[in-house]
């Protein structure tokens, strides 16, 4: 096993390098880039966007404007002098070529420096660093109560296969799985968060502004009383599809031959499936819940964070991509990366400790 662990750290380097190409190759046609917003920001456009689709006519009429001292590339730079331009270029080093730049960014990243980003005066790690606990607590909360809810769920559906308390049980999981996350978490906040009807919990933040000065138990009752509606508007799709695949699990386990023998022999119901199924059944299940947490890590973090006003790390993200933070956005990247292939081999793990009868080293020769 230990062969096979590290085989699959040593392919987290190409992994990681072929993730950083691609992205940093599409950067390079993504119109906008922070030149552009310095530029807008200057001639009073509010951002990029707004500075392009203002001079756009002109731009299409009179094309590319050019001065005795040279021309410029930018939309909304023909006010500016061009020196002022190269400046620019030069801080942010964009006067170097694309591969250079590449490669640059690469070797500081093997000696663990991101860089600082364009807007916010403060280093890409400090500021992930910063982040990160806002994502992972969000993540981490989703699926454990995931899983405490789901489990015992699914092993009464199985159970109660074809009963009323099923078809019931399913049509609410059914729905709950149709709604999506921000939809709920919307209603969430006008319900419970004083939108319309009760103001049971806070608005937006992960803490009070009191929190300092609160007792050790005011702080953990602060911040659950925080996180319970993200965690909720997060829980609810992956609650339902996790019960239905637990009591899957168990309705194959329960018919095959072993349970059936175990029954004639007059072993209790109850030793059936918790001594018995229960391994078997929750091998796919328990081994899944780093896979599930990277689930909700990537792709519930960048609405719940922007929806409760928590200052995470996919939030993070949307923000340098829109002002086209790019040490920002290749650093938290990196980090998503980097994490969704430490999991995985997390998850491998995790079948193995369920069930040590599997072997990925054999299966791999």
């Amino acid at each position: 096993m230990g062969a096979y662990i590290l085989r699959r750290l040593l392919l987290i380097i190409p992994t990681l390098f072929g993730i950083m190409v691609i992205n940093f190759t599409l950067t390079q046609f993504v119109p906008g880039g922070p030149i552009e917003q310095i530029i807008a920001r200057m001639e009073g456009g509010g951002d990029v966007f707004g500075a392009i689709s203002g001079s756009a006519s002109d731009f299409a009429s009179e094309g590319a404007t050019s001065t005795g001292q040279g021309s410029s590339e930018y939309a909304g730079a023909r006010g500016l002098p061009p020196e002022f331009i190269e400046e620019l270029e030069r801080e942010f080093g964009f006067d170097k070529p694309p591969i250079e730049r590449f490669f640059t960014m690469i070797w500081n990243y093997m000696r663990l420096d991101f860089g600082e980003s364009y807007f916010r005066s403060i280093g890409v790690f400090e500021l992930v660093a910063e982040k990160l606990p806002v994502s992972i607590s969000l993540g981490l909360w989703s699926t454990v109560i995931a899983y405490l809810v789901s489990i015992p769920l699914g092993i009464r559906k199985a159970v109660r296969d074809g009963s009323t308390f099923d078809t019931w049980t399913s049509g609410a999981i059914i729905v709950a799985y149709a709604i999506p996350g921000f939809l709920f978490a919307i209603l969430l906040l006008v319900l419970f968060a004083g939108g319309t009807y009760w103001q049971i919990f806070p608005l937006r933040g992960l803490t009070s502004d009191n929190w300092e000065s609160l007792s050790l138990v005011g702080k953990i009752l602060d911040y659950f009383w925080h996180i319970a509606l993200p965690v909720f508007a997060t829980t609810i799709a992956s609650f339902a599809t996790l019960t239905l695949l637990t009591k899957n699990s168990f309705l194959d386990e329960i018919k095959k031959q072993y349970v059936i023998t175990a029954r004639a022999k007059g072993v209790s119901e109850r030793r059936v499936l918790y001594g018995h199924v229960f391994r078997n059944a929750m091998l796919i299940v328990i081994a899944g819940f780093p896979g599930l947490f990277v689930q909700v890590f990537f792709t519930g973090s960048l609405i719940i964070e922007t929806i409760f006003s928590l200052d995470g790390l996919g939030r993070l993200g949307f923000e340098a991509a829109v002002a086209r933070d790019y040490p920002v956005i290749f650093g938290t990247l990196f980090v998503f990366g980097l994490v969704g292939l430490l999991i995985g081999i997390l998850s491998d793990l995790m079948y193995v400790l369920v069930d040590p009868r599997i072997d990925f080293e054999k299966r791999e020769a």
